[in-house]
């Protein structure tokens, strides 16, 4: 009888496990920033270990942008095979943060056809942008053409606009990696990020990548993983807190814009999220178009790292957020109700 018990319950807790697995199919579009320290491959482990799945193919040749992307028969034969759950798409390491005019005729069109192309032939595919990281000291190969690029803030700041811009023009996710990267150079200078070129990862810079793409592609937190894949256990554990703060304590800023956002009106009678005064001073107000509320919100503001700073649950309009202690600078309102985005406004706090 014990004997019995005790393989029932073994079988119970294989199937509960079995049932917790998850398994993503995904298709890696990029060139050698994934390729470089086999950046799949390290997901793919560090799934392993958290007891995911993680089945992968990739097409990702030097150097190469969207626009050659579309004539790559690799590309575009697993593109119009179809099946993935998810697409990761990079673009060139420097083309995102040219000037915006350059952008605009040689990366964003680009993108908006890929993800065309991806979506006709897996219609339920989650696109996920990889936002890259700005170079060590800037792109001095661009700088002279280009001041902003002399710098890696300048670098940096515009390839987390450019993918930020891409993300919502083709309502894709973000993998903030060049985000990750920006907290760990502030907070943990001692960390390599780079190869010798400054420009390429490191081992450890392919584990920051590795870490955020777990934690986006599967939605888990990264204090699931325990593998330190030969980095000093230090830095590998340093590493997964920052994307714990960074990525996943933030997860649905980084998928605001996959959200079919059907807008306050559903579940309020009509109207749209509205704030005012933007910009703002020491707070701001929000209402939704003048339409009486049918349940309870929760307002949620989030910084330019994707951080939520003020959390607001309201349950009458106009509603009021105080933005004393906030920086000056660019933020975005997301309301939801129900566990589901019902509006979202971009918040300007001036000086």
């Amino acid at each position: 009888m014990k004997r019995h018990f005790l393989w029932l319950t073994l079988l119970v807790a294989a199937t509960l496990l079995t049932n917790a697995q998850t398994t993503r199919k995904v298709l890696f579009i990029g060139n050698s920033y994934i390729y470089t320290n086999d950046l799949p491959n390290m997901i793919k482990t560090l799934a392993l270990g958290c007891g995911d799945t993680l089945d992968y193919s990739q097409s990702t040749p030097g150097g190469c942008t969207f626009q050659n992307h579309l004539s790559n028969s690799t590309t575009m034969g697993y593109v119009n095979a179809g099946g993935w759950d998810h697409v990761v798409l990079q673009e060139q390491s420097q083309l995102p943060s040219f000037p915006y005019s350059q952008v605009q005729s040689e990366c964003f069109p680009y993108a908006a056809q890929l993800c065309e192309s991806i979506r006709e032939g897996a219609p339920q595919a989650g696109l996920v942008f990889f936002m890259t990281w700005g170079r060590r000291d800037g792109d001095a190969s661009n700088c002279a053409n280009y001041p902003p690029l002399c710098t890696y803030e300048g670098m940096d700041s515009l390839l987390c606009a450019r993918y930020t811009e891409m993300a919502e023009q083709n309502h894709a996710a973000l993998s903030p990696v060049g985000r990750v990267w920006h907290h760990l150079r502030d907070e943990h200078p001692e960390i390599g990020l780079y190869s010798s070129d400054g420009s390429h990862p490191s081992v450890a810079g392919s584990y920051a990548a590795a870490v955020t793409f777990y934690t986006i592609l599967f939605r888990r937190s990264p204090s699931c993983i325990s593998n330190d894949l030969a980095l000093d256990a230090a830095v590998a554990q340093s590493i997964r807190e920052t994307v714990q703060q960074v990525v996943y304590d933030s997860l649905d800023y980084w998928y605001r814009f996959v959200d079919t956002t059907q807008g306050v009106a559903d579940m309020a009678g009509g109207g749209a999220l509205r704030v005012w005064p933007n910009p703002a001073g020491s707070y701001v107000e929000v209402d939704f178009g003048g339409a009486a509320m049918q349940e309870a919100v929760e307002l949620t503001l989030y910084d330019g790292l994707g951080r939520a700073v003020r959390r607001v649950a309201v349950s009458e309009v106009p509603a009021r957020i105080e933005l004393t202690g906030c920086p000056a600078g660019l933020y975005l309102l997301r309301a939801t109700a129900g566990g589901r985005a019902v509006g979202s406004a971009k918040v300007v706090r001036g000086e």
